[in-house]
C-alpha cells in the first residue's frame, strides 16, 4: 500500500503532486457521501486504499459485486442519501449489472466506482463497459489525471440532478498516478433540478373538478415523499373528504385513520380494492401507475377522472387522462390554496365525505388490514403465510425497516407488516422484476438505519441466489431479523406456469436448511414450521440484545398470493388475444 502522505485531499498547504487520482476522487465524493459498499479487486484496488486511508467514509465490504449497488440504493432509500457502490473491471463490472439497471428504472441516484481499461488501450480481456452501462440507463464519466475530482464532482451532481446511477470510471493505469493538476474541489453547490413553471390555468381546472367530485381519492407514490408533499397532500385529502391510497413504495404517507384504503393495485385488500373503483376523480401524485399499482387496467372506474401529478413529460400510463407537470408539493400546497375559504373547504370536505358515505365507505379505518388470516397450516402441512405474517405484525419491533426481496411471497409483507413511512419498506428489485438482491439491501438498510431493526423477507430462491451476503448480513448489520419464506419452489413461477402446464421440475428447489445457514455464519436462527415455534423468535427480541436472527419458515406452496392471480389472468388474456 501506499505512503499516509498520498492521500492528502488538495485543501492543505501540503503540496499538490503528493495527490493521487484515486485519492482525489475519494476527496471529492466524500463531500457527498458518507458510506461506500464494495468488493475489491485489481481495478478498484487503489480508490479503496484511499477510503480506508482517508477515513472520511465508512467502508462496508460485501462478498458479492451485484451488493455493492444494491446495498447502495438500499441505503439511499432508507436515508435520502447518496450511495456510492464499487466494484472491480471486467467480470465485477458486469456482476453489478443487474442491480444497476434497477438503480437506473427505479430512479436511484448513486456512484458506482469502477476500475477501466488503461488510456492505452484495451487488453484483450477488456470489454465496452461505458456501451453495457449506457445500455441499462447508467451514463458514464471517466476519470483523467488532469480532472478526476472535477470528474467525480460531475458524477455526483449528475446522479443527483437526473436522479439515476452514474458509473465513474477509473483507468487501471492512471488508478495510483499522481495528479497532473492542483485536484481542487469540483462544485461548492448542490445541483439543481429543472425548473418546471406551473400552469395557473389547469391547476384552477384540477381544483375545481376534485371540489365537484363526489368521491374525490388521492394516490400518493414514493415520488410524492421523495419531494416533501406529505403534509400537503394529507392536508388536501382531509379538505376534500376524499379517500387514501398510496402505492407499495408510499406506504405511510397517509395517516392510518378512517379515510385511508392501504395500498392500490395488486395488493389492495379486496374492500379496499373495491372502494378505489367507486372513485369519480382520481389525483396520483408521485407514482408511476405501473401494471400492478393499476390492477392491470382493473382498478379503476371506466368513466373515473384520473389526474396524474409528475416531472416527466409525458403521462406514464395510458389511463391518465390529464397530466399536470410539476413538482408535487407545489402542486399539492397550490391545489390546497384553491381550495378557497374555510367555510368552503368545509363544504367541500362534507361533499366528499357524503359521496364516499352513499357509496358504503364512510368510515374504512383499518380496511387495508382486513385481510384473510387463513389456518395455521395449509392442506399441505406446512405454514400458510397469512397466518405467519398476522403474527409478525404483532411480534416484530416497532422500530423497524422492511427490505423485500422479489418472489411470489412479495405481497405477504406490504400487505400484513405496517410501516411509519416511505423510507421503511424498500423493495430493491421491483423496477426491474428481478430476485435476489434482499441479503444486500438489508446491509445497505443496516448502514443507513443502524438505530432500527433491519427485517429482511426474502425467498429460498432469492435467499440462494444471494446466499454470499449472508454473511454480509450477519457482519455488519447491527439488529436484524431475516425472515425466510421456504416454500421449495421459485413460487411464482409454480402459480403463474405449473397451473399452465409447463413443466415444473425446473421450479422446484430441494429443501434447504436456512437456520443451518445462519448459525454456521455466526447468526441466531431457528426453523419455524409451526406459529407456536415464533417463541425463539420472539425471545430473542426481548433480549434485546445486537445481532441477526434467521427465522426459517417452512410456507405452503399450496396458497397463493391474490396479486399473483392478477398477474396470471392478465398474461392469459393477453395469450387470447
Amino acid at each position: 500500500m501506499s505512503d499516509a502522505s498520498d492521500y492528502t485531499d488538495g485543501l492543505t498547504d501540503a503540496p499538490a503532486r503528493s495527490i493521487t487520482v484515486s485519492a482525489a476522487v475519494a476527496a471529492e465524493l466524500e463531500q457527498h457521501a458518507s458510506d461506500v459498499f464494495a468488493l475489491m479487486g485489481n481495478g478498484n484496488a487503489w480508490f479503496l486504499d484511499a477510503v480506508v486511508r482517508r477515513g472520511a467514509m465508512t467502508l462496508t465490504a460485501v462478498r458479492h459485486e451485484a451488493a455493492t449497488v444494491a446495498a447502495a440504493d438500499a441505503y439511499h432509500r432508507a436515508s435520502g442519501r447518496l450511495g456510492v457502490a464499487s466494484v472491480t473491471y471486467g467480470p465485477g463490472f458486469t456482476n453489478a449489472i443487474t442491480p444497476l439497471a434497477e438503480a437506473a428504472l427505479a430512479r436511484i441516484p448513486l456512484v458506482m466506482v469502477v476500475g477501466d481499461r488503461p488510456t492505452a488501450g484495451a487488453r484483450p480481456f477488456d470489454i465496452d463497459q461505458a456501451g453495457i452501462a449506457t445500455a441499462v440507463g447508467a451514463p458514464t464519466i471517466v476519470v483523467g489525471r488532469a480532472d478526476a475530482r472535477a470528474a467525480a464532482g460531475r458524477a455526483v451532481e449528475t446522479a443527483l440532478a437526473a436522479r439515476g446511477p452514474v458509473v465513474l470510471a477509473i483507468p487501471y493505469d492512471i488508478a495510483h498516478a499522481e495528479l497532473e493538476e492542483d485536484g481542487e474541489r469540483a462544485t461548492e453547490h448542490a445541483p439543481v433540478e429543472p425548473f418546471i413553471a406551473l400552469d395557473a390555468e389547469q391547476l384552477a381546472e384540477v381544483a375545481q373538478r376534485l371540489t365537484e367530485a363526489r368521491r374525490p381519492l388521492l394516490l400518493a407514490g414514493r415520488g410524492a415523499h421523495l419531494a416533501g408533499a406529505a403534509e400537503a397532500l394529507r392536508a388536501l385529502g382531509a379538505r376534500l373528504g376524499a379517500r387514501t391510497a398510496s402505492s407499495a413504495l408510499g406506504s405511510g404517507i397517509f395517516a392510518d385513520d378512517r379515510r385511508h384504503l392501504g395500498i392500490c393495485g395488486g395488493f389492495a385488500a379486496e374492500r379496499a380494492a373495491e372502494a378505489i373503483e367507486h372513485a369519480d376523480v382520481v389525483l396520483v401524485v408521485g407514482a408511476g401507475l405501473n401494471a400492478f399499482q393499476t390492477r392491470f387496467g382493473d382498478a379503476f372506474d371506466d368513466d373515473a377522472h384520473v389526474v396524474q401529478v409528475d416531472v416527466l413529460e409525458a403521462p406514464t400510463n395510458s389511463r391518465v387522462d390529464e397530466l399536470v407537470r410539476g413538482d408535487a408539493r407545489l402542486v399539492a400546497e397550490m391545489l390546497l390554496a384553491l381550495l378557497g375559504s374555510v367555510e368552503e373547504a368545509q363544504s367541500v370536505e362534507t361533499r366528499g365525505d357524503a359521496g364516499w358515505a352513499e357509496a358504503g365507505f364512510a368510515d374504512v379505518a383499518g380496511v387495508h388490514r382486513d385481510r384473510p388470516a387463513g389456518d395455521e397450516l395449509a392442506a399441505d402441512g406446512r405454514l400458510d403465510p397469512r397466518s405467519l405474517f398476522h403474527a409478525l405484525e404483532s411480534l416484530l419491533p416497532a422500530d423497524r425497516v422492511i427490505v423485500q426481496d422479489g418472489g411470489h411471497f412479495i405481497g405477504w409483507a406490504p400487505t400484513h407488516l405496517s410501516v411509519a413511512d416511505p423510507e421503511r419498506l424498500l423493495m430493491v428489485g421491483t423496477a426491474f422484476q428481478t430476485i435476489g438482491l434482499g441479503l444486500p439491501s438489508a446491509v445497505g438498510a443496516g448502514a443507513a438505519r443502524p438505530e432500527s431493526t433491519v427485517v429482511l423477507v426474502t425467498g429460498d430462491g432469492g435467499g440462494l441466489m444471494g446466499l454470499a451476503d449472508l454473511d454480509s448480513v450477519v457482519r455488519t448489520v447491527r439488529r436484524g431479523i431475516v425472515i425466510v419464506c421456504n416454500d421449495a419452489a421459485y413460487g411464482a413461477e409454480v402459480h403463474q406456469y405449473g397451473v399452465r402446464g409447463v413443466a415444473e421440475e425446473p421450479m422446484l428447489i430441494e429443501q434447504v436448511d436456512f437456520a443451518a445457514l445462519g448459525r454456521a455464519l455466526g447468526a441466531e436462527a431457528a426453523v419455524i414450521e409451526r406459529l407456536d415455534d415464533l417463541a425463539q423468535l420472539e425471545g430473542w427480541i426481548a433480549t434485546g440484545a445486537d445481532g441477526v436472527f434467521v427465522a426459517d419458515c417452512r410456507i405452503s406452496q399450496q396458497v397463493v398470493a391474490p396479486y399473483i392471480v392478477e398477474v396470471r389472468e392478465a398474461a392469459m388474456r393477453a395469450a387470447t388475444r
